[in-house]
């Protein structure tokens, strides 16, 4: 999803294709060995695996809005940070207990330990300002925001009671904006895409 809303607000053309995990096309396993999405095949024949390297190819240059320069801060690093590395052990942890990765520990440890290392902080930045960019947003903004939707989705009368009002306002207007509602299109299948995973 970053990596989409990234393409789509830099006004970079790509097909998307949607991919089932547990039914790994060809086509995903031809293009990276990690038959992980998302998977950028650039023209040139360049496959980049990791959205946020997509993001960075995608905003970075030219970056006449500053985006990508936005999100370089050493605060802003931090929560990239802190999101694809703890916040989403936690995040897995409580969203699928099934899946037996818990240790041992209640799904609600995991849930708590996640707005310890990211909502909270974040509740600190966006009480001063409406983005994670300041005034405007960046691509922090673009590459926090899914993972904080999948967490409030998880339990959301639990997540609107949380003490979070800045956090709770942000998601909402990214879930309302026409860059998500543009990202969440449906997606053709490899099976009815024309070209692969391009």
């Amino acid at each position: 999803m970053r990596a989409r809303m990234a393409l789509l607000q830099a006004g970079r053309g790509y097909e998307a294709v949607e991919v089932v995990l547990r039914e790994k096309p060809a086509s995903l396993l031809a293009l990276s060995p990690k038959a992980t999405v998302p998977v950028l095949h650039l023209p040139d024949g360049s496959v980049i695996d990791e959205s946020w390297d997509i993001m960075r190819w995608a905003l970075a240059e030219p970056d006449p809005q500053g985006w990508w320069e936005r999100a370089q801060s050493a605060d802003n690093l931090e929560l990239v940070r802190r999101n694809d590395g703890a916040f989403k052990r936690h995040l897995d942890r409580w969203k699928y207990p099934q899946r037996g990765a818990n240790d041992g520990q209640p799904p609600q440890v995991h849930r708590d330990a996640a707005k310890s290392v990211l909502l909270e902080p974040l509740q600190t930045r966006l009480h001063h300002a409406p983005y994670l960019g300041g005034a405007t947003p960046c691509a922090t903004d673009l590459a926090v925001m899914p993972f904080v939707r999948q967490f409030a989705a998880v339990d959301p009368d639990w997540f609107a009671a949380q003490d979070l009002p800045a956090v709770q306002s942000w998601l909402r207007d990214w879930l309302t904006s026409p860059l998500f509602g543009t990202c969440m299109q449906k997606m053709p299948t490899p099976n009815q895409a024309g070209s692969g995973l391009d």
